[in-house]
């Protein structure tokens, strides 16, 4: 059997391009994405729901957060689908666009008092637009920097998406500050549109970052040697069905993510514990700046030592941490819920946060790892994101039941922590031999010795 040549190295400059196109890209198109989730929590159950009833409409907002994650799956089979057969760079693009554009409609929304129970039905159609895009995003700005990077580096180099993500995060929680410090009349009837309009602004910054972008030295030669799948979703079932359902369960870690950002920034700013809002937004503010740092160097260290006892400490240590964060929370002491939320969010969850990009991309080969990250990680996601609607109903009448919520939370960490057991450490595998069946490794090793 012949052994699969290496891709041309690729051109100077541009892994860090990649990498600071990944990281840009991600931190504005999540800055879109977090920004629901912020008003969902805080804005939109009194402005596109029955404010006569706080209980529900919290409820039903929330589960409007999690549509976008039921609408991931389908645009991760059409992202993934021609990101593999036209490239990571068209679909980076793209992306990018669809969500800068669902963004500024919610923005213009008519409210409920307006248009009645309309409000919320265009509401979630804007919401599966912004669903669909970030299907393809991280999928997509992952392959393109793992792809770029020199192999011993790729952990770190494709942290960036992840990092970028975290960044945009926090950018969306410093604009909603000042937001939410706003008068309740100014606040409901126009503040919280400003930040969801500033996403046009988001969408033409992208776009110049992005097009200057060349394609994937590995992906070049794929469509130049063996050529593009055809349809690269039946390779990819057909091949690489258990490393698919490997990603669907890691991916589920993103409850983690969920459920502090946006359910446990509604109990604390519930009745019952009564933390301010601009509070609890500072601490997931802080947290992320934390994560900032902590991604790389996460990373970094799973280059040295691989990516499965990384992935595994951040796995672990969330299902933990997460009881304590949300007991911190339950006790209202806000500088123990600031130092546990910075400690859960920003340290511990940024272990597997930032080595799921090249861990989940290192599965595939290049002609279906696009569909394969984008396929795995969003039905992962799709039930990450409803995370927070199921947490809204464990935690009872009152949302008090702060421990059920937090042993929901660990028990959703247990699928990933049996994905990374089983399986293949894949950070000293040549970037060309990643996604090969062990047989054929095997195979190839022995060809190579004869």
């Amino acid at each position: 059997m012949s052994v699969p040549a290496a891709p041309p190295d690729a051109p100077p400059g541009q892994p860090k391009k990649a990498a600071t196109a990944a990281w840009i890209g991600s931190a504005l198109e999540y800055y879109d994405f977090f920004l629901y989730g912020s008003a969902a929590a805080l804005i939109f159950p009194k402005v596109f729901f029955d404010a006569s009833d706080p209980a529900t409409a919290t409820l039903l907002s929330l589960a409007t957060f999690g549509v976008a994650y039921a609408a991931r799956p389908i645009g991760a089979l059409f992202l993934g689908h021609f990101g593999d057969r036209l490239g990571r760079k068209k679909i980076m693009v793209f992306t990018l666009i669809l969500m800068g554009l669902s963004t500024f409609l919610i923005g213009c929304l008519p409210t409920r008092a307006q248009v009645g129970g309309l409000a919320p039905v265009l509401l979630v159609l804007c919401r599966v637009l912004q669903g669909i895009s970030a299907a393809g995003e991280q999928a997509s700005a992952g392959s393109m920097s793992l792809e770029h990077a020199p192999p011993h580096r790729r952990g770190f180099f494709t942290s960036f998406t992840l990092s970028g993500t975290q960044g945009g995060q926090l950018i969306a929680t410093l604009v909603f500050i000042p937001v939410a410090a706003l008068p309740e009349s100014q606040l409901v009837s126009w503040g919280w549109r400003v930040p969801f309009w500033l996403s046009i602004a988001v969408a033409v910054v992208g776009y110049v970052i992005r097009r200057g972008l060349a394609e994937t030295p590995a992906f070049a030669q794929q469509a130049t040697t063996e050529g593009v799948a055809r349809l690269p979703l039946a390779v990819l079932l057909r091949e690489h069905w258990a490393d698919v359902l490997r990603v669907v369960a890691g991916a589920l870690i993103a409850s983690v993510s969920t459920i502090f950002t946006v359910w446990a920034l509604a109990y604390a700013t519930s009745e019952p514990v009564g933390m301010g809002r601009s509070s609890m937004l500072w601490v997931g503010a802080l947290a992320n700046l934390v994560a900032l740092a902590a991604i790389p160097l996460w990373a970094m260290l799973s280059d040295r030592i691989g990516r499965r006892p990384v992935y595994l400490i951040g796995a672990v240590g969330s299902a933990v941490t997460m009881f304590l964060y949300l007991w911190a929370i339950s006790t209202g002491s806000y500088p123990l819920t600031l130092l546990l939320g910075i400690v859960a969010f920003g340290v511990v969850y940024s272990a597997a946060n930032g080595v799921w990009p090249s861990f989940y991309g290192e599965m595939f080969p290049t002609r279906v790892r696009l569909s394969g990250m984008a396929i795995g990680t969003q039905i992962g996601f799709a039930v990450a994101g409803f995370a927070v609607t199921f947490a809204a109903q464990i935690a009872g009448p009152n949302g008090t039941d702060w421990f059920s919520v937090a042993l929901f939370s660990a028990a959703l960490c247990l699928p990933p922590v049996v994905a990374a057991l089983t399986a293949r450490e894949t950070h000293k595998v040549p970037t060309e031999r990643l996604g090969e069946h062990p047989a054929r490794e095997a195979s190839s090793r022995e060809t190579v010795t004869a």
